[in-house]
């Protein structure tokens, strides 16, 4: 996710999700073959989406690169927040004289966070909490690189989350330090839902995108509720698209996707929305589908990606933007909440190195023009997550993504008319 040569005499930024090679190596010479200009493409007419501002959170508390504000079930007043490190914390966001948050938990000796891209990256309640005592982590570690994707149990309170009840629940092995892009989060048919990178480097080079043998570049959907064949920790739900395909992870639920940063379900509708880090030129934003092939490395975004594999039919993504518009995308959400008049039903998705943050109806399965509705010029957007009210939450780093930069929590409200 991480970039920003763009950014004045930020040479230093490279967006955290986006492949390190991008940020700091010229291009190859690749240039991908565009279709249509972006004016001639057809977009849904709908309702202006209100303009909004960011609002500071917590302001006097001390974060070390935040990648990801939740919240737990039944618990709508306190913030978990993740530190890429490898801690969470717990604030009230409405106390905003707070200098100093509960530390729920703290793994950073099990976290590898060295890579631009590796850490803590994100975190699930079990919908079901406090029936369920249950959080899962999906983070990075070392020797040998890979993710891991975890069940912790949590206090009756929510309070602490024990270090030493953990369980791992699945392993990726990684080739490289970037690219480890990934959400984990509960869908509405209450089974997991993980995203993972393409294994990094730049441009694919093992073609993992396309590969039905390996998780990386992947979507999977999995049963945590149930033991899976010979003790396995989860189940393979029997629905899953390549469930008895040769050759294919039966996990597997979408592919073709370069390096998801930052997925969420809209609570009304369902549809599982992601920002896909682009490579050399585009950013996008999908839908993804049951059994979809989103293209990568065949296409980046809506264009064909020279050197790249894969056959179609492809699932195009809802909207892109180019490097003149940012440099790495960070996936949001689906407004639902009420307290800011004209934005149900918006999807809100920024870019981390510009600081941008658009917003995008959906009208008869057709999005409206991506528009411009705030920007934070120096604050880098690590994530966009919705509160159990709809408050929506940015997490940023201030001006900077050294190794253990500080960062900071914003709310988007509504801009002065």
């Amino acid at each position: 996710m991480f970039l920003a040569a763009s950014l004045a005499a930020s040479i230093a930024l490279v967006p955290v999700f986006a492949p390190v090679e991008d940020a700091t190596t010229p291009q190859s010479g690749r240039k991908a073959k565009a279709p249509a200009p972006m004016a001639d493409r057809e977009y849904a007419t709908g309702p202006e989406i209100p303009k909004l501002r960011f609002q500071q959170v917590l302001p006097n508390l001390a974060l070390v690169r935040p990648v990801q504000a939740f919240q737990r079930p039944g618990d709508a007043a306190n913030l978990y927040i993740i530190e890429q490190p490898g801690r969470i914390l717990i604030a009230d966001p409405k106390k905003s004289d707070t200098t100093e948050a509960t530390v729920a938990l703290d793994i950073r000796e099990r976290v590898n966070d060295q890579g631009n891209e590796e850490g803590l990256l994100s975190a699930a309640f079990h919908p079901d909490f406090p029936k369920k005592r249950e959080l899962y982590l999906y983070y990075t570690a070392a020797k040998p690189r890979r993710s891991i994707l975890s069940r912790f149990t949590v206090s009756e309170d929510g309070k602490s989350i024990d270090a030493a009840t953990e369980e791992v629940i699945l392993t990726q092995s990684q080739p490289y330090s970037n690219h480890n892009g990934g959400t984990v989060l509960f869908g509405p048919d209450g089974m997991l839902y993980l995203s993972l990178g393409d294994g990094g480097a730049a441009d694919d080079p093992h073609h993992y995108g396309q590969n039905l043998d390996t998780f990386l570049g992947k979507v999977l959907r999995i049963d945590v509720n149930r033991k899976g064949d010979n003790g396995a920790p989860y189940a393979v739900p029997a629905d899953n698209p390549f469930v008895g395909k040769e050759g294919a992870k039966p996990e597997i639920w979408a592919y073709g996707t370069r390096n998801i940063w930052r997925m969420a379900f809209d609570a009304k509708t369902g549809q599982l929305w992601a920002g896909d880090v682009g490579q050399n030129e585009w950013e996008e934003i999908s839908l993804i589908e049951k059994g979809g092939n989103h293209g990568w490395n065949a296409r980046e975004g809506f264009h064909p990606f020279a050197r790249g594999k894969g056959d179609g039919p492809f699932v195009e993504p809802v909207v892109e933007y180019s490097h003149r518009e940012g440099l790495s995308v960070t996936g949001g959400v689906v407004y639902r909440g009420t307290e800011i008049a004209g934005l149900d039903g918006v999807y809100i998705y920024g870019d981390f190195a510009f600081g941008t943050v658009w917003g995008i109806r959906m009208i008869d399965g057709k999005p409206t023009k991506p528009a411009v509705i705030a920007q934070r010029r120096g604050e880098l957007i690590s994530s966009i997550d919705a509160m159990k009210d709809g408050t929506v939450v940015l997490s940023t780093f201030n001006r900077g993504q050294d190794r253990g930069n500080p960062g900071s929590l914003w709310k988007l409200v509504a801009a002065p008319k």
